[in-house]
């Protein structure tokens, strides 16, 4: 190698550490029964979100994380914004069809998840890794094969063998928790555990003591109570929580269950830090709209991070009423028959409130996570009027429906709020 190329090899060397940094270290501080994480030789508690969307808005509200994959264009856009990366490593679930018996496919998997690590540990945005999302969940909550913790332990050693830099965990759900014992016999080089949880969110650390995990953990999904959770309709449509309910939960569970005083949990991600995503309805997770206007959550989530109120605050949408109806009574209908509905709702900035409505017909539910969900389309032609109260007209159609309102601000905010009824 002659002494110029080596030289342009240095200074190429130079201008990548510049730009893109040194790669991080992470530990897992533990004392007495006490557990932190440090980054680079400084406390760091995880106040992240799940997504890799509107991540200038995650640092300009005081987030400081992401839970991803490993793509390099989104780590680099994380890095930049001075975030980093909980990183989703490929592990494929039983629910898909993957079998854990199989050692072949197995060894593949691994495989990957080592080349995946080689490329990656040195970005300087990698946080942690995670060995696939609810590993253990087989709809219709058909037994799981333990094997499935065998093979996540193996991909732990391997990935600590080429980095031992960055803590490795699972994610799981929370169902039939009693797999947390399996998970402390077979998985003994996890460095913590990653758990999705909606409305359980309060008993995760007595659970998991239950059951004899002794290590920390974060809460690697979280948002507000799950369709599967909440009351249902006769014909079991689930009702979804209006704006201020969702607001309410949300600052309830993140000061309840994820405070620093807690000293198991190393954090969280909320989940879902972008635009309407179908899974029974397509506001039921979001935290914005599909145009990027932000829903009263990220209010709630900035202040929750850095203790301070936004300049100006969204709307929130209290109550939706359909005629004499009353919350959790089955609304039912004959075809074509006329109704009123009313929304209450109030903005702390007291901006000027509008509205518009639509009927959407009930989704049909997906097996799991909204998988092959589609969004039903509005039905036009039924409601009469876009304010605080409006009429309009029962589908022709026999079926479920449910009547959606969205209340904006004019700032950049809006609140939303549904009922279901039914067409018979």
């Amino acid at each position: 190698m002659t002494m110029k190329r080596l030289f342009f090899i240095i200074i190429a060397a130079i201008i990548f550490s510049s730009a893109f940094g040194q790669p991080s270290v992470v530990k897992i501080i533990q004392e007495n029964n006490s557990y932190s994480l440090e980054v680079n030789g400084k406390p760091f508690y995880v106040k992240g979100v799940v997504g890799d969307t509107y991540l200038e808005k995650v640092q300009f509200y005081g987030g400081n994380s992401i839970r991803m994959g490993s793509r390099k264009e989104g780590l680099d856009k994380a890095h930049q914004l001075g975030l980093n990366v909980l990183v989703n490593l490929p592990a494929n679930a039983e629910r898909y069809g993957f079998d854990y018996n199989n050692t072949e496919a197995v060894t593949k998997q691994t495989d990957r998840i080592k080349e995946i690590v080689t490329k990656t540990k040195d970005h300087p945005a990698v946080l942690m890794w995670s060995v696939g999302n609810e590993l253990d969940f087989i709809p219709p909550n058909n037994e799981f094969n333990p094997k499935v913790w065998d093979a996540v332990n193996t991909a732990a050693i391997e990935i600590k063998k080429i980095d031992k830099g960055h803590p490795v965990m699972t994610v799981i759900g929370t169902s039939r928790m009693y797999k947390v014992a399996d998970i402390v016999k077979r998985c003994p080089d996890l460095d913590l555990l990653g758990i999705n949880s909606y409305g359980d969110i309060y008993t995760i650390g007595d659970t998991l003591r239950k059951y004899g995990w002794t290590k920390p953990y974060v809460i690697a999904e979280w948002g507000p109570d799950g369709y599967w959770e909440v009351k249902k309709t006769s014909w079991k449509a689930p009702y979804e929580q209006t704006g201020r309910e969702k607001y309410d939960c949300y600052e309830n569970k993140y000061l309840r269950a994820m405070s620093t005083r807690n000293r198991s949990c190393l954090g969280s991600y909320v989940f879902y830090w972008s635009g309407f995503k179908q899974e029974t309805t397509h506001t039921w997770f979001c935290m914005f709209d599909s145009t990027g206007l932000e829903s009263p959550l990220v209010g709630v989530m900035h202040r929750m991070w850095t203790g301070l109120m936004k300049d100006n605050e969204a709307p929130i949408v209290d109550s939706l009423n359909i005629d004499n109806y009353v919350r959790y009574q089955d609304i039912i209908f004959t075809p074509g028959s006329s109704h009123s509905a009313v929304v209450t709702s109030s903005d702390p900035d007291k901006d000027k409130i509008s509205f518009s409505w639509e009927i959407k017909p009930e989704a049909k539910y997906a097996s799991y996570a909204g998988q092959g969900e589609v969004a039903p389309k509005p039905v036009p032609g039924l409601v009469s009027g876009n304010g605080q109260g409006i009429t309009f007209k029962s589908p022709s159609e026999p079926g479920a429906y449910r009547l959606f309102v969205y209340a904006y601000d004019n700032m950049g905010h809006f609140s939303t709020a549904n009922l279901p009824f039914l067409v018979k």
